[in-house]
């Protein structure tokens, strides 16, 4: 017993320390692919082509006081970063990133990732609302809507996958994907689903809708500086990442793939290539296309992606059943 706490214990600490080096690179990746997808360089100046611009940036905003407004709700107003970061830890417990690396194998394993994943919208909420600011309410409130839409679709055709898996298990959705991968096994319509409401449930463009600067400042984070700041981001980054994991394991093949020189750790290179592919992506939509108004993406939820993924799940429970 004190074994398999210790175990745990170490798990969660280098999970944690995954999830600070994680925010810390594609911080720094995103900047510089930003920077060249629109004719520039990006970060120069700190480091050899600005790589260590990131750990400068992260120790300035530490350095940096959190300043609570006077009309803020304090203590709520100090709590939403800290909670924040919970539903974007906790996924990564139960995601499989080869056959042995995995914290906890759990039979629902698949619910559990959809279950806590919806709890980063109530950390979004109550910055907005402690805060007392009405822009910061406006990006709180689009946020609860834009997530309450776009996780039907992520649940439904995450059901579809199941359905063909016939597990919610994560290891048994990747073990069942060994001859074909579901993206081309009858769920590639799945997976432009999935991928679509994945960059609304980040809040990444064209979906940032809850923190448009053009329209609300900055949205809920208008009035946080410093440790809180930087911890929303990271919470931001690390969802991205859960986001693509998740898609891997269920459209992917997670950790399948052939055999490369390195046989010891080929499944979990496998696994990463396929996740930061995705988030390569998502990273390449957001400085590719413009942002949306938000009438249009609540429709585009309502209308068109809710209905196409209950099609996809019913045709496929249809099949699984012939």
């Amino acid at each position: 017993m004190e074994i398999e706490a210790l175990r745990l214990l170490v798990s969660v600490t280098l999970v944690t320390a995954f999830v600070f080096a994680n925010a810390t690179v594609m911080g720094y990746l995103e900047r510089k692919l930003a920077g060249h997808f629109q004719r520039r360089l990006g970060p120069m100046e700190v480091g050899w082509h600005g790589i260590l611009q990131m750990p400068v940036d992260g120790i300035k905003l530490l350095a940096k006081r959190m300043v609570v407004p006077v009309q803020a709700e304090g203590l709520l107003f100090r709590l939403a970063p800290v909670i924040s970061l919970s539903p974007v830890l906790l996924p990564l417990i139960v995601i499989p990133f080869s056959p042995v690396l995995q914290v906890v194998d759990m039979q629902v394993g698949l619910i559990f990732v959809l279950a806590i994943e919806a709890f980063g919208t109530i950390a979004v909420f109550l910055a907005g609302w402690s805060t007392n600011n009405k822009y910061a309410m406006i990006g709180a409130m689009r946020s609860v809507a834009q997530n309450i839409a776009y996780e039907i679709p992520i649940l439904l055709v995450a059901l579809a996958v199941a359905l063909m898996a016939g597990s919610f298990s994560l290891q048994e959705i990747v073990r069942s994907q060994a001859k074909l991968w579901y993206v081309v096994n009858f769920q590639l319509f799945g997976f432009l689903i999935y991928l679509v409401a994945g960059l609304s449930e980040c809040n990444r463009a064209p979906f940032d809708l809850p923190e448009a600067e053009s329209e609300l400042t900055a949205g809920y984070l208008t009035e946080y500086s410093g440790i809180g700041f930087s911890l929303f981001m990271i919470a931001e980054y690390t969802h991205m990442f859960t986001i693509c994991c998740l898609a891997t394991v269920l459209f992917l093949g997670g950790w399948q793939g052939p055999e490369l020189p390195w046989q010891a750790y080929s499944s979990a290179i496998w696994f990463f290539m396929k996740a930061y592919a995705l988030m390569f992506v998502m990273i390449w939509v957001r400085w590719t296309f413009p942002r949306v108004r938000y009438d249009q993406l609540m429709k585009f939820a309502w209308k068109y992606l809710i209905p196409f993924a209950l099609v996809n799940l019913l045709v496929t429970a249809l099949v699984v059943y012939l």
